[in-house]
């Protein structure tokens, strides 16, 4: 295994909700995982479940409410000013590349401003620029153009050139090809794990698309209202789930095999409220397997064997 890049800890992050009556959207309750140098930990799960802020709160983009976060043993959220150097360490790809890209700056002030913010301009712009254009297979042409005239492939390729300005150790790459088609997806996720070869940087990957979570990580954790429900080696958990919510979330991964029946299952009701979850188990109300238990009892991570962590009191 290699080095140890982030550990997180009891992580949690409620905001705070309402005008008279306050209260809380507990977005993240409680999670906990690791990252080794040169590997993928995805994050899958319904949208709303809180993994973009799992990401965010991990590089201290948004204050976690409590938990704790390392960076190769360096205690993220007890840094100050030094917080500054360590971000050189740590980037991140949005989701929106549109929203991520000032509209007012070039492409070319846009490759180099994270160096000219960390004083490392030192007048080789244009040669930066030029290395990383070609790390993602753009053209230097496209250096005087504004983000508008570029294709949606050709802004998250620059998202990604960005992302990689200052040699990061570790990346948060959130929904990176959820805006693309398919035939541009495929080249992101290419780009990101020849680059991920290249220079040994760990992700965590943030996605709802559990086939692309599959061809992209070793590691997975599916999130359900804020917390991990199942964690484990991608293969062990797609030929084997153990918790009713990933076995519901694969059986509706669509199949190109025409001869490949399918048993979706199909959840009934709403996704609960993280401003009021339920007791007990908080995928109870929408379990086909539930118990009494289960509205009464949180079940904890528990490992199943071989790091294969699931929350049911049945899983085996």
């Amino acid at each position: 295994m290699g080095e140890k890049l982030i550990e997180v800890k009891n992580l949690k992050k409620y905001f705070s909700s309402g005008i008279f009556r306050k209260s809380y959207v507990k977005a993240v309750d409680g999670v906990s995982f690791e990252i080794r140098k040169g590997e993928t930990f995805a994050l899958v799960g319904e949208s709303g479940c809180g993994k973009s802020t799992v990401g965010r709160c991990t590089l201290r983009l948004v204050e976690p409410t409590s938990g704790e976060v390392y960076f190769k043993g360096i205690d993220i959220l007890g840094l100050n000013r030094e917080l500054r150097d360590l971000r050189r360490k740590m980037q991140i790809i949005f989701q929106d590349a549109d929203g991520s890209l000032n509209p007012r700056m070039r492409i070319l002030e846009l490759l180099v401003e994270p160096l000219r913010v960390h004083g490392l301009l030192n007048g080789r712009g244009m040669a930066e620029a030029l290395r990383l254009l070609e790390l993602v297979n753009l053209t230097p042409d496209l250096l005087g153009r504004y983000p508008h005239e570029l294709s949606g492939g050709q802004r998250q390729r620059v998202g990604i050139a960005r992302a990689i300005t200052l040699n990061p150790e570790f990346i948060v790459a959130d929904e990176p090809a959820a805006s693309l088609d398919l035939s541009v997806q495929a080249q992101m996720l290419d780009l990101m794990k020849r680059l991920q070869g290249e220079f040994g940087m760990g992700y965590l990957f943030i996605s709802h698309n559990v086939n692309i979570v599959r061809l992209m990580a070793e590691r997975i954790a599916v999130m359900y209202l804020g917390k991990f429900v199942e964690v484990g080696d991608t293969r062990k958990i797609f030929n084997g789930a153990a918790h009713p919510y990933t076995q519901a979330l694969l059986s509706a991964v669509p199949t190109t095999d025409p001869s490949a029946r399918q048993n979706r299952i199909v959840l009934e009701g709403e996704i609960p409220s993280p401003i009021n979850p339920p007791s007990g188990c908080r995928f109870h109300p929408r379990c086909p397997e539930a118990k009494a238990v289960c509205s009464e009892v949180e079940p904890a991570l528990q490992d199943t064997g071989s790091g294969h962590l699931v929350a049911c009191h049945f899983a085996s």
